[in-house]
This record gives structure tokens, sequence and C-alpha cells, in this order.
């Protein structure tokens, strides 16, 4: 059967070079991340009648048949014991217990739909869970390459959906060197690693839609964002434009603030320094695994958001970030992993500082369940 011709193209974010999506693409010949380019438009009406997923927002999302667990639409949880319009979005109700499971979705759909049989990805913990789960319900075969010391929970996740994992001695970044390996060695296996393909964004963009329509079509002044790789920080901000193209929402834009760990914090640093791209941290460490990212390829895309925004850029201590998910726990119910903790860590310096004002709406981003983290919480 013939398949219906595509209805988006693609963009490099650093050079433009433009391509078409009729076959499956990785990076752009200048070997940076390809944005996808929709002009779809959401029956913004309708919304109410939709499923409470990711795929609510169908028309601004590639053309393909969902691979869906059920994923997005997760809660925005008011947070007043730590500041008056202060809300935290908990990604950990996704099915597989992180925000990674919206960009798996999005990337294993799309790859079923180009007829993709076997997948892979470097992961420091959620992505390689989700991307299991994910091709698990497709049908497909997926092999997961980790840290040695990744959360055992994580392992026994990706495990446990059916994926061959691979324990690897080093950091994300060695990973994906194995990874783009057994892709030469095997061309038949696919690398869904983050920004390596378009479409993780377009699943991670998402979450900006769903804090608009959770505020009333009105964005916060401020969100706190984990950052590792970043998919998710790109994606919001390309969704602000999707919805102000719609006439969704006006110019205005939140201040949007990076997060990382004193170990490791590659953006911070390029940011603070004034660099378009950011140098590899050497010797990475941090408790916060989906922190623990010493070099993104979607470096200067977060540089460029966080200044074009008027954001900022943090760094917290492990010991900040786990007694701040603790707090989380104690405070609100909500089991923040590190990350989350993180958030709340940075936003109160943030405060201290005058930089986020008593009367502004802030979110801070719990990107996972604690659940996943038993180590380093205990």
């Amino acid at each position: 059967m013939l398949r219906a011709a595509m209805t988006h193209q693609l963009t490099c974010f650093l050079c433009g070079q433009r391509f078409d999506s009729e076959e499956p693409r990785t990076v752009c010949e200048c070997g940076r991340p390809l944005r996808v380019d929709t002009d779809g438009v959401v029956p913004r009406e309708a919304l109410p009648e939709r499923e409470p997923t990711l795929w609510r927002y169908r028309e601004a999302l590639p053309d393909c048949e969902p691979v869906t667990l059920g994923e997005g639409m997760t809660p925005l949880v008011p947070v007043p014991n730590f500041g008056e319009h202060w809300f935290i979005k908990d990604e950990a109700l996704n099915p597989t217990a992180s925000f990674k499971s919206r960009g798996m979705s999005a990337a294993i759909s799309m790859a079923k739909r180009y007829g993709i049989r076997r997948v892979a990805a470097p992961s420091a913990g959620n992505a390689g869970g989700a991307l299991a789960a994910y091709a698990a319900a497709a049908g497909m075969e997926a092999t997961v390459v980790m840290p040695s010391d990744t959360p055992s929970a994580c392992v026994l996740e990706a495990r446990c959906h059916g994926a061959r994992v691979v324990l690897h001695d080093g950091l994300i970044t060695d990973c994906g060197a194995v990874v783009a390996k057994m892709q030469q060695d095997d061309p038949s296996m696919f690398n869904l690693a983050t920004l390596r393909e378009p479409y993780r964004i377009e699943g991670k963009k998402t979450m900006g839609y769903e804090l608009a329509e959770q505020l009333g079509w009105r964005l916060p002044d401020v969100i706190l964002y984990p950052t590792g790789g970043g998919t998710g920080l790109i994606g919001m901000w390309k969704a602000f434009d999707e919805m102000q193209r719609m006439g969704w929402i006006g110019a205005h834009r939140p201040r949007m603030v990076v997060v990382q760990a004193d170990g490791c914090a590659p953006i911070v640093n390029a940011f603070h320094s004034g660099e378009r791209f950011a140098e590899e941290v050497a010797n990475a460490h941090t408790a916060a695994a989906g922190l623990r990212v010493p070099r993104a390829l979607g470096d200067f895309i977060m540089l460029d958001v966080l200044r074009a925004s008027a954001g900022a850029a943090v760094t917290v201590s492990d010991e900040e970030m786990i007694a701040c998910a603790k707090e989380i726990a104690r405070a609100v119910g909500v089991f923040a992993c590190p990350e989350g903790g993180a958030t709340l860590a940075a936003a109160r310096r943030l405060t201290a500082d005058g930089w986020i004002k008593p009367e502004e709406v802030v979110v801070l981003f719990n990107t996972a369940s604690g659940v996943k983290y038993v180590e380093a919480l205990s």
C-alpha cells in the first residue's frame, strides 16, 4: 500500500539547509540537528473533546499513526508553599515515569511509518526505558547502551520491555560512540539518540502546548528546566513559535532557565562566558543521571533560547538537588527525581537574588519519578 506524502520538511538548526522527509534522516550534512517544519493548524476549539494525550495536538505533529501508551497531559501542580504563583509540571506521571515517553512516542511512531524495524540509542537511564517500552508497543527490536553506573531501576525497566541492554564503562557520550559504531556496522539499526533524529523534539514540544492550555492560554513568566541534552527546552521554544503562528498566544515568552549540576555544566559555562557553542566537560559527575551530559549536540540552540528569552543558567550541587527533591515529596506529595529537585534549588537562589519576582508565574519541571533514583535518594 502506498503511503501518503509527508506534510513537513526538515531544516538544519545551524546552517539552514533544507531536506525532504520522505526518507528517514538523522542530522544535517554539517553534523547538526534538523528541525521539523509543519504548517498544520490545531483546531483549538476541538481540544476539550480530545484524548488527554500529547496526540491531541496532532495537526502540529508529524503525519503518522501514533504509537502511544497515553503519554502527555501531565499535571501542573500548584506549590504555594514554595511560591505564591509557582507550579510543578510533573512529568513522572507519563507511562514510563519520565518525560522521555513524549519524545519516544513521536520518534518510534515516525520510525514505524518509515518501516524501520530495529532501533538503538545511548541513554543515562530514562530514555532507555522509554525507547524499550515504545519499541515493544511498535513490535520493534531495541538496543540500549547505558553507562555501567546507570540507576538500576532504569536498566531493569529496559530489560523487562525486551530491549537488549549493553552496559558500558564511561559517560553517555561514550555510549553514543558505541551506538554510532553499531549503526555503522549494521545500517538497518536506526539511531534514536538525542537530537540525532528530528522527531523526539516533536514529542517534547508538547510540554509547551500543555503549559499554555493548562494556564488558560497564557505562558508562565519563568520556566526552570533541568538540562542535559536539552530536547525539552528546545521543543518548548519551538512550540511557543508555533502557537503564535496559529494565533493562540502573542509575542510574550517566558524567561527560560537552564539548571545543571555543579559537576557537569557545559551550557551554564558557555552561557556565562558568552560562547555560542559549549566546551565538553572533562570528568563529568553528578548523582542526577539525566544531567550527566558533558557535551550536547544542540548546545548552540539552547544558548540561543536562553539569550532570546533573557533567561538564566544556574548550577546546583548534588546535595542541594537531593535535599530539595525530598522536600518536594514531603511538602507537595510529588516524588521528584534529583533533576526535579535541582529546579527548586535554582528557583530559590534566583528568588533570593531578585531575578524571580514574587508576583511572577513560575514553572518547575520534575522530569521523572524518584522511584527511578533509589540509589541517589537513599
